[in-house]
């Protein structure tokens, strides 16, 4: 049976994150969880301490999305999971679909929790920002040619064997575009990407780290990539120091 790992990142998500942890055991009870706070100023790092068997790492500064998923990705390899899972700890992702995605990643390298996949939706979402999202959706998959509906989406699982691969030599990408960048090198480098339609419900509680200029960033980098392949992520960037090389898997897990 293969060993799951659920990442969530978290800044300023405290109240948000009890709710979600209890609803992932419920969806998945095997699975263990690790939370991942850049030092939230609201104490969600605390909170997430005196959740019980909940697995933390307590970092010094806010550095980005992609640098926390990394971090995590480093946990979960170093201890031997076979499935590692990012999920947004503000309840926007419903770990319901687990299940139906960790089953996918049986015959898949990579699956995401699609909203724009056939059956996938969004609830609650200004009109304005949905606009937002599918046009992005949609550009970056005519610009780099992915034949993914939705290519920033960051509800996913991958397999151990092939998440090492796509980190190797280093991952510059930290925000938005931080999912993108993966699954752009999932593609190139032939893995098998599945997605499973879902529901993403938009944030009741706390303050979205979205923005338009967040966004337009992104979709800068995704023009340069789409124009310059040679600048197209890959693998050749050596690591930074806040992102060293990823240690080869160890045969079994022990957790801390």
């Amino acid at each position: 049976m293969s060993t799951v790992l659920v990442i969530t990142p978290t800044y300023n998500e405290r109240d948000n994150l009890p709710g979600v942890v209890a609803r992932i055991r419920a969806a998945v009870p095997a699975a263990c969880v690790l939370v991942v706070d850049d030092n939230s100023p609201d104490g969600t790092g605390l909170v997430a301490d005196g959740l019980d068997g909940v697995h933390v790492l307590h970092r010094e500064r806010k550095q980005g999305l992609g640098a926390a998923y990394l971090a995590g990705f480093r946990w979960g390899l170093e201890r031997g999971f076979d499935l590692l899972v990012e999920i947004d700890a503000d309840g926007s992702h419903p770990p319901e679909r687990l299940p139906a995605m960790l089953e996918a990643a049986e015959r898949a390298d990579l699956v995401i929790g699609s909203r724009w996949a056939p059956g996938g939706r969004v609830a609650n979402w200004p009109r304005r920002r949905e606009l937002l999202s599918r046009l992005a959706n949609g550009y970056v998959r005519r610009a780099l040619r992915l034949g993914v509906a939705d290519a920033t989406g960051g509800f996913r699982v991958y397999r151990a064997a092939a998440l090492e691969r796509l980190l190797l030599g280093g991952v510059e990408s930290r925000g938005y575009c931080f999912q993108v960048d993966l699954t752009l090198r999932a593609v190139r480098q032939g893995c098998a990407v599945a997605e499973v339609p879902i529901t993403f419900v938009d944030r009741t509680s706390g303050a979205s780290k979205m923005s338009a200029g967040v966004l337009f960033e992104a979709l800068w980098r995704v023009t340069v990539w789409a124009w310059s392949p040679r600048r197209r992520p890959g693998g050749r960037a050596a690591p930074t120091a806040d992102e060293p090389s990823l240690p080869p898997r160890t045969g079994g897990m022990s957790l801390t």
